[in-house]
């Protein structure tokens, strides 16, 4: 059985540093391999790039990440205990 707090905030964490290494990839490499646009249109209210706006996206990130967290853990506690029941 899973715990939704803990995978939750696990998932809420792995989005937030993965919005930081999109972020750094974006500043770091080449304009030919920037992801600003595909983060404009998944983030609502994000624009390339003040602190209020990457402040926004990373808050945004974490709480889709607890989002997915909070919807997942029953499907599958839901999931696992049916199917252990055969």
């Amino acid at each position: 059985m899973l715990r939704i707090k803990t995978v939750s905030l696990a998932l809420g964490l792995t989005f937030a540093v993965s919005f930081v290494i999109c972020i750094l990839w974006v500043l770091l490499l080449p304009k030919q391999v920037h992801m600003h646009e595909f983060l404009q249109f998944v983030l609502p209210g994000f624009t390339w790039i003040s602190f209020g706006s990457a402040a926004l996206g990373l808050i945004e990130s974490f709480l889709f990440g607890v989002y997915f967290g909070v919807i997942y853990v029953p499907i599958h506690n839901w999931l696992n205990r049916r199917t252990a029941a055969d």
